[in-house]
Formats: structure tokens, sequence, C-alpha cells
């Protein structure tokens, strides 16, 4: 899982220009003989069969990262650019980038530096000047003293520019990189369904795994999707920083993000799941963030959906993960695949009658409605 993760952090992956960790993906898949097939646009769904087809449930995780593009060829040789997904200049300041350029195709290196930068020419002026992406610009790696230069080696307005990872892995079991968002959860999903893939268990019903490359511009799981999904669980980070209660090395369960509460049986259920295999986690909410559920969601799936994150410290910026964090993820996400559906019976089907939707214990003692009750029932309860 560590080696999958390592090529997938160096494999440049800006939402726009995922081609090429898409094509690994691909072959780690084939590698393992698992089936996939990739939409029009490039997103990626692999299945594994169940005993039940009648529906379906998802794990998505995305492969795309943040990133940014070439805005303007600057008289002094240098390049403009604005940001490809959501992340202050604050945290681009200083990375050491590869730029795409496309007529003829070859790649480029270069540094994102404050246009102030260095304290030997400007002095204080380094620390007061502003921050953002008009105070920032790309110092190429060749000789370029003009925008007729950068014209000349065959620079373009729109040309990607991919922050360079730079993974390490400490002694003690830390990785330090950008672009952990997403790409951890991609390798433990990738290990997770090669773990039961490989064991020959026959799954209680059909699962898929969706790569999205489009999460971090807010499109991810907008498609890819069957149809009737009943049960999705998307794989993202957790926010460890002061004033939440996300754990670096475990696993977080978020309980709501930006978007809105996750389906309440379903988180609940993944938080049981963890206490009953002995899997160290934490409950969160989210304020500013969102996944590839709300995408999801908002374009109309009628499922029910979670979140589960893997540590992570500076999200979108230099980042820090445990390995044993991402190993409990995939650990979890086995376990998980291998459950019937939260209500095995009232998700199998879109829609059903009232009499037979199982929250009936869900309110508080004193908002039951005592007419739902007359027949005795009391609604199917949760696996």
């Amino acid at each position: 899982m560590l080696d999958v993760l390592l090529h997938l952090l160096r494999t440049p992956s800006p939402s726009g220009r995922t081609d090429a960790v898409m094509q690994y993906i691909g072959d780690i898949l084939t590698q393992a003989d698992v089936p996939f097939e990739l939409t029009r646009r490039g997103s990626l769904v692999a299945g594994l069969d169940g005993r039940s087809e009648a529906a379906h449930r998802a794990l998505v995780v995305h492969a795309d990262t943040i990133g940014c593009m070439v805005r303007e060829l600057k008289d002094n040789g240098r390049l403009s650019v604005i940001p490809v997904g959501t992340f202050s200049a604050r945290f681009a300041e200083g990375a050491r980038v590869t730029i795409f350029a496309e007529d003829p195709p070859r790649t480029f290196s270069g540094t994102i530096l404050p246009l102030k930068a260095s304290g030997h020419a400007f002095g204080d002026e380094v620390d007061s000047q502003g921050v953002g992406w008009d105070h920032v610009e790309v110092r190429v790696d060749e000789r370029c003293r003009t925008a007729d230069d950068l014209v000349a080696l065959g620079f373009e307005i729109g040309n990607f520019v991919a922050l360079d990872a730079s993974p390490e892995v400490t002694s003690n079991g830390f990785v330090v990189s950008r672009h952990l968002d997403g790409k951890a959860g991609v390798a433990a999903a990738l290990a997770a369904m090669k773990a039961v893939h490989d064991s020959g268990v026959t799954l209680p019903i059909k699962a898929n795994l969706l790569i999205t490359i489009a999460e971090e511009v807010g499109q991810g799981a907008s498609h890819g999707l069957d149809a009737d999904v009943a049960e999705m669980i998307s794989v993202d980070n957790a926010v460890c920083a002061p004033g939440q209660a996300s754990i670096e090395h475990g696993v977080t369960i978020p309980m709501a993000d930006m978007s809105g509460p996750f389906d309440h049986h379903l988180t609940r259920r993944l938080c049981r799941m963890c206490a009953d295999a002995g899997i160290e986690y934490a409950r969160d909410t989210f304020r500013w963030y969102r996944s590839d559920v709300a995408a999801a969601i908002e374009a109309g799936a009628g499922t029910r959906a979670a979140l589960i994150a893997f540590g992570l410290d500076a999200s979108h910026g230099w980042e820090r993960t445990e390995v044993e964090s991402i190993r409990s993820v995939a650990r979890l996400l086995t376990i998980w695949l291998q459950t019937p559906l939260t209500y095995s019976r009232w998700d199998t089907s879109p829609t059903g009658p009232l009499r037979e939707f199982p929250s009936r214990d869900q309110p508080a003692p004193e908002q039951r409605w005592g007419q739902l009750d007359r027949d005795g029932r009391t609604g199917e309860q949760p696996e």
C-alpha cells in the first residue's frame, strides 16, 4: 500500500490533467484482475460482484489534486497563475512545480515565489507584502527574461502547473507530502478492494469503486455512479487542527461538513464497526469542507452517504498523516464491504411505503407518532 501511495504522490494530477494517474491506477487494477472501465471524462469505475444485484454500494475516492494554471506570461519572464481548487497562496509560496507546455509537449521545472522574494533586495518588505495569488509568480528554471522568451519556449496561457509532492516517509511511520488529500484515500481504497478480491469472499451485494477526477473543483462524484446506489462511502482527509476532534493516527468519522449532515444511520453504523473491530476512531464536524458526497447528492443521487477520513495535518499545505491511519481506513473499508446494507430490506429499493420506513426509533420519545404504531410494527432495525 505504501509503495502505491508514493507512486500516486509522485504522479502529478491537478484537476483537469489526470490522465497519467488514472493510467497508473488502471494498471494496478489490471494486475489485481479487478474489472473496471473509464467514463467519457476519465473517471474510473471498478466492480466487485455480490450475491445480490438488486442494489449496489459505492466506495468513492478522488485522484485529482489542487494545482495552478498559467494566467499571464509576464514581461519579466515569469508566470502569473490562478489556483485550480481551493487553497491559499500562502501554502504555494516556495513550492517546487512542474509546468506542462503543450506545443510541443514538454515539462519545465520552477518555483512559486512571492513578488519580493529576496531579503537582501527588499529587507522588511519581504514580510510586509501582501498574501494572495496576485502576490506570487512562477520562476521558470530557464533563461527567461521577457514574455517573448516564454513564448519561444512554448509557454501559453492555460498551461497546467502541478505542485511537486516531494513525499517523505519517516522512520516512525509518518508520511509528509503535498497531495495526501485524496491520494491516501485512493491507496486505502485500492488496498481494501484488493484484499476482498484476493480473499475470494463473496460480497453480500455488488460494490463499485469510483475514482473521481474533479473533486478539488467541486464536481467529484457528480457523474460515474450507478443509477441505483443504495449506500455510498467517500474516503478523504480528516481535519487535524486546533478546535477539531479529528485524530491523525486512527479513523475519523465526520458527522457533517459544510454541505450538511451525513446519513445518520450509516455514520453511526461505521462508528459501531470501528468499536467492534478495535479500530481507534473519533467523531468530528467539518466547517469549511466538502467532498465527493456533496457532489453526488447535489447531482441527484438518492443514496445513504457517509465519509470516512484518514488523519491529516495541514490539509492543502505541507500535509502529514500516519501510515497506521491509512491502514486503519483500509481495514474499516474491508469490513464494511463485507456487511449487508444498513437496512438490508428497505435499502434495496429506492422507495417504499411509510409503514415500512425503518427509522421509527430515531425521534425522541415525546416526538413519536403513536398512530403509526397501531399495527404493532417497530420497523426494520439497522444491521
